[in-house]
């Protein structure tokens, strides 16, 4: 199975995300990019790859007692960015972003401790990717366009493990398929 550790913004954000990115896609080139669509937006905590069945059990354990840890705290939306020379076109994160980095940190160490092949750690770079392109593109305009979009503010509230399934064709715009396979509310109420 395909898995990661994630932050998903509730829908009301979703929305104030769609709005902007709509008038993003507006501009020249936007067709150039692969947009991401509603159900892509997330925030990455830990990206696990695939993940054999058996050691299922362990990282659920360890990733509830991770959010159980872990305090519900303020996040928005906020900025943008790239990856890769336009590669990836993102949005940021803005608010209570130590706790979320705090929250990656965990959710990396329970797959190490349950025995998921990690590779090199990495610092956490909080972003939501919102394009991806297959090859270098001058994104500024758009990163320059999210300059001031900031959402409103939620509580993050759980950890949720999601399974992402790839397109089975290089059909032009095929998004990956995501489903949530467990969810921990955060915080010693949890």
């Amino acid at each position: 199975m395909r898995l990661f550790a994630a932050v998903l913004p509730p829908d009301e954000v979703a929305g104030e995300l769609a709005a902007e990115l709509a008038a993003l896609r507006a501009l020249p080139g936007a067709g150039g990019l692969r947009w991401t669509g509603r159900p892509g937006w997330h925030f990455t905590l830990a990206f696990y790859g695939e993940v054999d069945e058996e050691l299922l059990p362990e990282l659920s354990a360890r990733l509830e007692r991770a959010a159980r840890r872990t305090e519900p705290f303020p996040l928005a939306l906020r900025g943008g960015g790239q990856f890769g020379h336009g590669r990836a076109l993102w949005t940021g994160a803005d608010g209570d972003v130590a706790t979320l980095r705090l929250l990656a940190d965990r959710a990396e160490s329970a797959a190490r401790k349950a025995g998921v092949p990690m590779g090199e750690h990495r610092r956490y770079q909080a972003h939501l990717t919102v394009a991806r392109s297959r090859t270098a593109v001058d994104v500024r305009p758009y990163v320059q366009a999210l300059h001031a979009f900031t959402s409103r503010t939620w509580t993050v509230a759980e950890l949720v493990l999601v399974r992402s399934r790839l397109p089975r064709s290089a059909e032009p715009g095929a998004q990956p398929r995501y489903e949530a396979v467990a969810r921990w509310p955060l915080g010693a109420a949890g």
